[in-house]
């Protein structure tokens, strides 16, 4: 069956996982409108393709901007039939040495600009009756890493606010998927993530082995953007997409491996769970 052509909006097409998407869409004769945030990655972004690329320069954690833009590339450029909200970055950090206003920043970009971008394609994409968005996540979005609680927090939250959403507008010809990647060989270990310092010696035990396996895997990754632009491309292609979707094994075994252990301790405490209700 020939692929329909489709119009995607990628936030953060300027590395990583992003750029990858953008670049398999375009290969695979998409038009793609990607969000970067400064002139020079929109240059470089736009000769990609000298027609089917477009990149604006939005800084999703801006809200009040978002809608605009929004309104504004569907009437140059086309209705939007694919989101791939992509756009976000890594907070390392132990929670109690963590500032707060470290965690705030982490839901504007991470949760709330992902929202702004949902709440303004949608009222489109229901009026046509189609589209489909994709949320990227993470493992850290199944998984609590200790490390990462700020980054943890985000991503549990768009997991939520995904599948709560799919629900929302299964009836109207929407479909949303929520795409969690293991360790891929990007920067989001590298400069694209944002390091709290450390102040406090009783975490050192927890702390430091996690950071240097980090550190050490950062660009050995075994998981390749390339193949998760590929397996993006299939989901929005599916007639019936996944709401869920892990990408890379490691990813598949933290996660299976968590789920084995939320059951053990469901029954372990089953007791005092049905202890609870009228009667019980």
């Amino acid at each position: 069956m020939k692929t329909i052509k489709k119009t995607f909006l990628i936030t953060g097409v300027s590395g990583g996982l992003g750029r990858a998407f953008a670049e398999a869409a375009l290969d695979a004769g998409h038009r793609v409108v990607g969000t970067v945030r400064r002139e020079d990655d929109r240059t470089a972004f736009e000769a990609l393709h000298s027609t089917r690329a477009k990149a604006v320069i939005l800084d999703v954690s801006r809200l009040d901007e978002v809608e605009p833009a929004v309104r504004r590339i569907e009437h140059d450029w086309s209705p939007l039939d694919v989101l791939v909200n992509n756009a976000g970055y890594g907070h390392e950090g132990i929670l109690e040495e963590s500032p707060l206003t470290e965690l705030v920043r982490q839901f504007e970009v991470n949760v709330f600009g992902a929202v702004a971008m949902i709440k303004a394609v949608l009222p489109a994409m229901r009026q046509r009756r189609r589209g489909h968005i994709v949320n990227i996540t993470s493992m850290a979005g199944y998984v609590g890493l200790p490390g990462v609680a700020y980054y943890n927090g985000s991503k549990f939250a768009l997991e939520g606010i995904s599948e709560a959403l799919s629900k929302e507008v299964s009836g109207l010809g929407i479909k949303v998927t929520a795409v969690a990647p293991g360790s891929f060989r990007t920067e989001w270990a590298g400069r694209s993530m944002v390091r709290s310092g450390r102040s406090i010696a009783d975490y050192d035990a927890v702390f430091e082995p996690v950071r240097r396996r980090r550190q050490e895997y950062s660009g050995h990754q075994a998981g390749d953007p390339a193949k998760a632009a590929l397996a993006l491309l299939r989901i929005v292609d599916a007639e019936d997409p996944p709401t869920h979707l892990l990408l890379g094994d490691d990813a598949r075994r933290l996660v299976e491996a968590r789920l084995r252990a939320l059951g053990r301790e469901i029954g372990a405490w089953e007791s005092i769970t049905g202890s609870t209700d009228f009667g019980g």
